[in-house]
C-alpha cells in the first residue's frame, strides 16, 4: 500500500491543479477564459495554479493576440501527460484496494 501512495504526485492533491490537467487532456489547447468559467475560479485563484503547473514543465501556454485583445491558451505537455497518467494510474490501483 505505501508503494502505491507513494506513486501519487502531490502537484495533483489540489482539486483545481486535477481538474485543469483533465480538462487540458481532453483539449489540445484551452484558453485561459474557458478554464476559469469551467472550473468556476478567480482570475488571480486560476494564474497560481496554472504558474505552478507551468514551474514543473506540465503545460505550456501561448499568448496571441486575436483582433486587438490578448488570448492566453495552455496545453499539456508531454512531460505533464505523463506525470497526469502516472498519477491517475495510482489513484487507480489505491482504490482497487479497497475491493
Amino acid at each position: 500500500m505505501k508503494e502505491i501512495i507513494t506513486n501519487l504526485n502531490k502537484t495533483f492533491d489540489n482539486r483545481t491543479r486535477l481538474g485543469i490537467m483533465s480538462l487540458l487532456l481532453v483539449d489540445d489547447w484551452v484558453e485561459f477564459k474557458r478554464l476559469k468559467e469551467l472550473l468556476g475560479l478567480t482570475d488571480g485563484n486560476l494564474a497560481s495554479h496554472l504558474k505552478g503547473l507551468e514551474e514543473k514543465k506540465y503545460i505550456k501556454l501561448k499568448k496571441q493576440f486575436v483582433g486587438r485583445k490578448p488570448m492566453t491558451t495552455y496545453a499539456c505537455t508531454v512531460a505533464g501527460r505523463k506525470a497526469f497518467e502516472e498519477h491517475l494510474d495510482a489513484l487507480e490501483k489505491l482504490l482497487q484496494k479497497r475491493k
